[in-house]
């Protein structure tokens, strides 16, 4: 018989705001932070210790921030919010200033990505103002690299990640029509399109070791799909949700499960290898917005986190074991 599901380990409330984004900061033998980007316009910085906010950045003029992340294991924070602004913060020695912004000129709510190539650039893709462009700059530089549209009409830009591949950055990148297309970010040129969903694709991740993503969206089909040697996409496994709606999907580091952010309030893991169904964690009771996970090297604290609109984040300990 199979063991229920498991409670949260333990719940993080305070933000008086739905929680749109999280992100794990892992660094040294302590417990990783965590970092949340609120409606409200706020960033909170979790200690996962104390279970308390180390502090509350504000830089987004109230705008709902969308997308949090780290560089490294630097003390550089990125976060995106609908003021159309990303904002990219120091905080060394506890300092909490923004060093400078980047305006995107988008009002949609795609998320950027960032990629620390090999080469010691720090790339940025963010949307444009054209709802079906992608500009990848160079981050301290700000330096474009350049502009990705599509050939034909796809609509709104609406999810993508970026990655380094042995022959340079590529990007995956999610439309309104339901098709995904894969970029070759130097060369600037599209190498493959896939089209995933009856609906908009709304959230994907990408698991750089297998060559293989997964893709969510409104409706109750969750797609894996994989990268050939010929830098094709092709369809590869579905699997049926419940309820409709998806909003964000995360493949664990170690790559053997995947965890989507269900509107029901659920979130959904799954065996990654196959989308084999492996338990159903309810807590929340809104929409799950975020979900994320922590990689931490003590398995004591490799944690999965949920955001949702309900304003709280639940911390979850499933399957730690690498």
């Amino acid at each position: 018989m199979a063991l229920p599901p498991p409670d949260p380990v333990f719940t993080l409330r305070g933000t008086a705001a739905p929680i749109n984004t999280l992100h794990f900061s892992c660094r040294g033998a302590g417990p990783p932070l965590l970092y949340s980007g609120s409606a409200k316009g706020c960033v909170h910085v979790w200690n996962l210790k104390n279970r308390r906010a180390e502090s509350v950045l504000e830089g987004h003029g109230g705008a709902s921030v969308i997308w949090v992340s780290t560089l490294g294991s630097t003390d550089v924070l990125l976060s995106q919010g609908r003021d159309m602004r990303v904002c990219l913060w120091d905080l060394k020695e506890g300092r909490n200033g923004v060093t400078h912004t980047l305006h995107t000129g988008s009002v949609g709510f795609c998320q950027c990505s960032v990629l620390e190539t090999e080469t010691n650039k720090t790339l940025l893709a963010l949307p444009a103002e054209h709802t079906e462009e992608i500009k990848v700059v160079e981050l301290f530089t700000q330096t474009p690299i350049c502009s990705l549209i599509p050939d034909s009409k796809r609509g709104m830009l609406m999810c993508m990640k970026m990655w380094q591949a042995d022959s340079g950055p590529m990007l995956c990148a999610g439309y309104e029509d339901g098709s995904l297309v894969l970029w070759d970010v130097f060369h600037r040129r599209p190498l493959s399109c896939l089209k995933t969903n009856p609906e908009p694709v709304l959230c994907l991740d990408f698991d750089t070791k297998r060559q293989k993503g997964i893709s969510g969206s409104s409706d109750k089909t969750l797609t894996s799909w994989t990268i050939d040697s010929q830098q094709n996409l092709q369809m590869q496994d579905s699997v049926a949700l419940t309820n409709p709606g998806v909003s964000q999907l995360c493949v664990r580091a170690d790559g053997k499960i995947v965890a989507a952010a269900g509107w029901d309030g659920s979130v959904r893991v799954y065996g990654w290898k196959r989308l084999k169904p492996l338990a159903v964690l309810q807590h929340h009771k809104d929409l799950i917005l975020s979900v994320a996970f922590s990689d931490h090297p003590e398995p004591s604290h490799r944690l999965m986190a949920a955001g949702s609109k309900d304003q709280r984040i639940s911390l979850w300990s499933i399957y730690p074991e690498n």
